[in-house]
């Protein structure tokens, strides 16, 4: 058995192998960046290496400083998790030129299915079901559009070197051909340093399912039965369950037959998924072949009963599969969900920042980057946490996990559970009649019911007498000073920045733990214990939880973030700061399409860019002109920075000499 692994990698995927070789072991040894020097994932490692600064390109991407750290603490073997450098061939290669064992395919299959046009010839030669598609990458327009024509439209394009979704686009007509191109193409060379593009016949609605494949140095290739991964949002999943609900089960007997055989052909070893779409005709069709552990593998853990991780470093070590394919067996169902730092409310652009405070929950699964608080970096993917529900049927596996993201509280950080909430209360997903474009239907809550319970948990908060000060608003405002002191007295005025709206709240009258609060023209109840600095309770029959932070109260209801706060912009500084357009969180620029001086119309994208591993068009609000760029393609861009000053143009319906006040930007991403 190993003696020694580097894990090459961060977060909860770090915490999860190292939960394994613990359990094995076997001694790990973990690495971090600068943004990561006080990380949970090194705790209880044997030794803790520093490989570079922040960004992923000078720390967790720089395959020397990987390879050397290993080497330098008598590693035997490298874990690369997923993501990063985990299907990267030449990191592979280099681990093994260095004598270690790298756990995970041989590097000559992670190169072939790497590349999606290599993948698709090697499967369709092993008899597996392919959709019409190039049958070589290029970045070639014109090569594209004539291959384009040979498939026929709708089609999706893709990275020939990408994965987890990233850069892929749906092309519906002839018309959209040549933007979606050259965005697929700039997003490949930006995430995968290789911008050739693959077209394939796109197939709508399907669903997403997979199959966990394991093959030993012996010869031996297994599955592990198939995941439904249809509730995905670009291409990104966010709902995984096993098995595939209400798969026809001669269609399941074809499709795990057809993965073992196309990992036979390629002569597997480790661990690996293969992916299929399945139509509503019950057709399915490759899609690629995940060379690694998948984000998504404890749903197969919790109705196999088997540890992947564990099989990963036996197999790694030389050892033959430890069970038959007749041996491995079923039980149950399971669901997982991904708890993303993003902000649905703003069309789910990445949300940086530090957790405050974490709870998470005692009744399922949780894989988590941190127990109690912790950073969820500008630098890195924004999974903060995964939470995996099984119980002896779907419907029971689904009450679970709803109950565990209901008791869930993140203070400090935006996330999208509430979102999460709302998609599992979908009628649809509780009947388990999924596809793969179903998420883009389920729109986030507009927040204004929930807002309001969070203004009235802020303002029973306000009215508990503070254990070290009068009030943790005293000297903002002086009306909250008195109401610390006489709880049954009305408050002044409380205001909440959500989606612009102002409210207002008052205490009218207290019961022991439970306060009723005015907020407009309805009252709400709120009650609230107190944990420490935590605040938690349920406001009008939802759960909340809150904690001051200076002059601030951060709020978590239902799921929802809410900053509750005096500092409100007048209209004249809002009307201003529309016509400026800010980065959102650092990130590179990737694309000008205009100068200054330009004419751009409303919704025209006027600077794109990149940042957590995502692109985020800034578009002009009004039809305006161009007055000044305040960044430069390809430079880096900090949090919140000037990147255009617009000059609106007057309508031409307006009162004289007043002119249309724009709408406030817009920042659209992909991920």
């Amino acid at each position: 058995m190993l003696k020694r692994i580097l894990i090459a990698n961060r977060g909860e995927i770090a915490r999860r192998i190292a939960r394994t070789c613990a359990r094995l072991g076997i001694e790990y040894v973990c690495v971090y960046s600068d943004a990561d020097a006080g990380a949970d994932h090194l705790t209880g490692a044997f030794e803790k290496v520093r490989v570079g600064a922040a960004p992923a390109a000078h720390s967790y991407l720089d395959i020397d400083a990987l390879v050397d750290a290993a080497l330098r603490h008598g590693c035997d073997a490298v874990h690369p998790g997923y993501g990063f450098l985990s299907e990267n061939p030449r990191f592979a290669e280099r681990v093994v030129e260095a004598g270690l064992t790298f756990v995970g395919p041989r590097p000559e299959t992670i190169r072939a299915m790497g590349d999606k046009g290599t993948a698709r010839t090697l499967m369709a030669a092993a008899g597996v079901p392919v959709l019409p598609g190039s049958r070589e990458a290029t970045e070639s327009p014109a090569e594209l559009a004539a291959h384009a024509r040979d498939i026929g439209y709708p089609l999706i394009l893709k990275p020939a070197a990408g994965g987890g979704g990233k850069g892929m686009r749906v092309v519906t007509d002839e018309s959209g051909l040549a933007d979606a191109a050259a965005e697929a193409v700039r997003l490949g060379r930006a995430a995968f340093g290789d911008g050739r593009v693959l077209a394939e016949r796109y197939v709508p609605s399907p669903r997403h399912i997979e199959v966990q494949v394991f093959g030993d140095t012996q010869g031996n290739v297994v599955h592990l039965f198939e995941r439904d991964c249809s509730l995905q949002r670009r291409h990104q999943k966010i709902v995984e369950e096993a098995p595939a609900f209400g798969l026809d089960e001669t269609v399941r007997t074809a499709m795990l037959d057809t993965a073992v055989r196309g990992a036979r052909a390629l002569g597997y070893v480790n661990a690996g998924t293969f992916e299929f779409i399945l139509g509503p005709d019950g057709a399915f069709h490759f899609l690629e072949v995940n060379t690694r552990l998948q984000v998504e593998h404890p749903v197969t853990e919790e109705i196999t009963g088997i540890d992947l991780v564990e099989w990963q470093l036996r197999v790694a070590a030389g050892e033959p599969l430890p069970v038959t394919q007749e041996e491995i067996t079923s039980s149950g169902h399971a669901l997982e969900c991904r708890v993303y730092a993003e902000d649905p409310a703003a069309g789910f652009r990445p949300a940086p920042g530090r957790a405050l405070y974490a709870r998470w929950p005692d009744s399922v699964r949780v894989e988590a980057a941190f127990d109690t608080a912790g950073e969820a970096s500008e630098h890195y993917d924004p999974l903060v946490a995964k939470l995996v529900a099984h119980g002896p049927d779907r419907a029971a596996a689904l009450r679970r996990l709803r109950a565990a993201l209901g008791s869930t509280t993140v203070l400090g950080l935006t996330t999208n559970i509430g979102y999460l909430t709302r998609l599992l209360d979908e009628p649809r997903v509780r009947a388990g009649r999924t596809h793969t474009h179903l998420v883009d239907g389920v729109a986030p809550a507009d927040g204004r019911d929930t807002a309001d319970l969070a203004v009235a948990c802020a303002a029973s908060m306000a009215a508990m007498p503070a254990p070290d000060s009068a009030s943790p608003w005293s000297g903002r405002l002086g009306p909250l000073d008195r109401a610390a002191l006489a709880p049954d007295a009305p408050l002044g005025r409380i205001t909440v920045r959500c989606r612009g709206s102002r409210r207002q709240a008052a205490v009218t009258a207290r019961t022991g733990p439970v306060l009723a609060v005015r907020v407009g023209d309805r009252t709400v109840d709120v009650r609230l214990t107190r944990h420490g600095p935590v605040w938690t309770g349920h406001a009008g029959g939802h759960r909340w939880s809150g904690t001051r932070v200076g002059v601030d109260v951060e709020l978590c209801v239902d799921g929802t973030r809410f900053t509750i706060t005096d500092d409100i912009r007048s209209d004249r500084d809002t009307a201003a700061s529309d016509n400026v357009l800010r980065a959102s969180l650092p990130g590179v620029v990737v694309s000008l399409p205009h100068a200054e001086g330009d004419r751009v119309e409303a919704g025209e994208t006027v600077v794109v860019i990149e940042a957590m591993k995502m692109e985020h068009r800034l578009t002009a609000p009004a039809p305006a002109v161009i007055e000044k760029l305040g960044c430069a393609l390809h430079a880096p861009v900090a949090a919140d920075q000037v990147l255009a000053v617009l000059l609106p143009e007057e309508s031409s319906g307006s009162a004289p000499g007043q002119p249309d006040r724009p709408a406030p930007q817009r920042s659209e991403h992909v991920r």
